[in-house]
């Protein structure tokens, strides 16, 4: 009997789809709405980068553990419990409006962030081929940058000053619990999964980890510093909330040509297409006028940083058994969340520039193309060696 084909017609994509579109509307709120309601509680606005790399730091932590736990539990109850430690974060953030209080909540809520990434990510990708799990993955990241796209919306009607903004956050998380709760069928097997040892991890794909960093160096700015930084600008302070789901809903509109794209070209030569156009972005939004234009190429943006992520972790998969997809899928989150550690502290430290973080940006864009560009090239040629002796 094939148990692969077992195994992947019990996995449905329901429930992971459905409790992650709720999720990332909350969350893409979350996100930008931090960084601009710490006066509105009597925080100081230099928290901001801190905030972020903690959080991001949290998301490092947790991504070497999930493992343990979806093994223990199943992926349906740790979906759950993720969900409800995130709930718990900013409740604890609401209560006790302190510094030291917000940042150990922002490195819980980035561990139960990391929970919810690897839960949702290896439930999908756990299908029996390639092109099933490119169509999954580019599913799964429709649903989380168009919810977090929705999310950033919210900042105009619901503003971002007090404890309301907060309050639809849970409740929108809240929302997200009840598929995984009421639906208990369609999760994979608890038992399918393996750790990868020391060994298979030197074999994963070297572009896929580095395209992986990459997205976390390029995410962790962009939600962690980009809504100030807009806000900055006297010409789109009005309309930070539309300029930031242009960014975000580049993301979600790109998914389908990544998914396409990445079964039919190699994936190290996509990501260096994708990099040239997110440096080609920066330059758009440093030297355009027009309010239009400038939304333009913050929606390329984008599209450019966010493809790099699902690219980065097919390539990483596309080899390997369901059995090892949720170790896989740890080690790349693991990847980015390093990335997403150093990036806003990196951002804010490597130029005082006024425009310090688009500089900084098109720098790691410019050098992510040039590095996946020379690993395409190396693995063309390394295609057509003539074989010894011939």
């Amino acid at each position: 009997m094939d148990t692969a084909a077992v195994h992947d017609s019990k996995n449905s994509t329901l429930v992971p789809v459905l409790g992650l579109s709720f999720f990332a509307v909350a969350s893409g709120f979350l996100m930008s709405l931090i960084p601009l309601s710490l006066t509105s509680f009597g925080l100081d606005k230099t928290l901001v980068p801190w905030l972020a790399s903690i959080f991001y730091l949290g998301l490092l932590i947790g991504a070497t553990s999930v493992e343990r736990v979806i093994s223990k539990i199943g992926h349906r109850a740790a979906f759950v419990a993720f969900l409800c430690l995130l709930i718990a974060s900013i409740i604890i953030m609401l209560l006790l409006a302190i510094e030291s209080v917000w940042l150990g909540a922002r490195f819980i809520a980035g561990m139960a962030v990391a929970g919810v990434f690897v839960v949702v990510e290896s439930w999908l990708l756990m299908a029996n081929n390639a092109k099933a799990r490119a169509k999954r993955l580019g599913l799964y990241m429709t649903s989380l940058y168009g919810g977090s796209a929705l999310g950033q919306l919210a900042i105009g009607p619901l503003g971002t000053d007090g404890v309301t903004p907060y309050l639809y956050i849970i409740g929108l998380l809240m929302l997200a619990v009840l598929p995984p709760l009421l639906i208990k069928s369609g999760q994979p097997e608890k038992k399918a999964q393996q750790k990868m040892r020391i060994n298979e991890i030197k074999k994963l794909s070297r572009p896929a980890i580095i395209g992986c960093l990459i997205s976390g160096l390029l995410l962790g700015p962009i939600y962690g510093l980009m809504p100030s930084y807009i806000t900055a600008q006297d010409a789109q302070v009005q309309h930070t909330g539309i300029l930031m789901a242009c960014i975000v809903l580049g993301g979600m509109l790109v998914q389908p040509l990544v998914s396409y794209l990445s079964t039919r070209m190699s994936k190290s030569l996509l990501m260096a297409m994708f990099s040239l156009l997110g440096t080609l972005a920066v330059v758009g939004i440093l030297e355009s006028q027009p309010l239009l234009l400038i939304g333009v190429s913050y929606l390329v943006l984008g599209a450019a940083s966010f493809a790099l992520y699902p690219i980065a972790i097919t390539l990483a998969c596309e080899t390997l058994p369901m059995a090892k997809i949720v170790s896989a899928t740890e080690i790349m989150l693991l990847s980015y969340s390093v990335g997403s550690v150093l990036g806003p502290l990196f951002a804010t430290k490597l130029t005082q520039s006024s425009n310090g973080i688009l500089y900084y940006l098109g720098g790691i864009m410019l050098t992510s193309c040039l590095y996946m560009l020379i690993k395409s090239i190396e693995k063309l040629e390394s295609g057509h060696k003539p074989v010894a002796g011939l």
